[in-house]
């Protein structure tokens, strides 16, 4: 089985987020870039089929050289060969339709992309790359397994799961559950040395639309100031909630 694995370049959670430019573009001066966090479960999985099945996994991210630290880390958890495709990511249809020529070049059987990416929360990707390619695609994907050539996954519906039986090549929008947090891999120093000497592929994009274009950004307003109430006193708790914060 030949996997490919979607990484997306992300701020860390904990980074300081400004805007430049009259808020149209957004400041990475000092960010901290990771591996988004639902991308991140899907390489874990995938490294499970690499080790109980023999998969090949293969990483692709879209951007510029400033991605290859992170694109880096995903060899040094286990993956095979990366491909960066260099570009600036403009928008999901654009990064899918970059992806998907990766995908139709590379003969993959099975491609796991997060759901969404942290930064955007545009959700778009995996569906567009899964129609573009007329693949099978399982979306918010808690659990996948793979018997030859046919996937068992169970899904996030409103109210439940939902179990599906279906055939590969398959598109999964995957996400915390395909593992558990406590199963994501750091990199050890031997890994981060094999991962100096694995392929890491750099491929020109293909023409692609841009569809939707970021025209402003604003931060959320902020909280306002904590007012601290004794333990003791829950005749003024309950009348700060029912007069002030106006909940009860």
């Amino acid at each position: 089985m030949k996997i490919l694995v979607c990484i997306s370049n992300v701020p860390d959670t904990t980074s300081k987020i400004n805007f430049t430019e009259g808020d149209t573009k957004f400041d990475t001066n000092g960010v901290q870039f990771v591996i988004n966090p639902n991308d991140e479960f899907g390489l874990t999985r995938a490294m499970w089929f690499k080790e109980k099945q023999g998969a090949m996994v293969h990483v692709a991210t879209v951007g510029g050289a400033q991605t290859e630290p992170t694109i880096r880390k995903a060899l040094a958890i286990g993956a095979d060969e990366a491909i960066r495709i260099n570009v600036e990511p403009t928008d999901g249809s654009f990064v899918a339709r970059q992806l998907a020529e990766v995908v139709k070049n590379g003969a993959y059987d099975l491609v796991i992309a997060g759901r969404e990416s942290i930064d955007y929360n545009g959700g778009m990707v995996p569906g567009i790359l899964a129609t573009l390619l007329d693949m099978n695609f399982v979306n918010t994907c808690i659990s996948l397994e793979v018997e030859g050539a046919v996937a068992k996954a169970v899904r996030e519906i409103d109210g439940g799961k939902e179990t599906i039986e279906t055939s590969l090549p398959l598109v999964i929008g995957g996400q915390k559950g395909l593992v558990e947090e406590s199963d994501l891999r750091i990199p050890n120093m031997r890994g981060i040395m094999m991962a100096r000497k694995k392929v890491l592929n750099v491929v020109d994009p293909v023409d692609a639309p841009s569809p939707t274009q970021d025209k402003k950004f604003e931060k959320p307003t902020a909280k306002g100031p904590v007012k601290l109430v004794d333990a003791t006193n829950i005749d003024e708790l309950v009348n700060l909630l029912h007069n002030e914060a106006k909940v009860i």
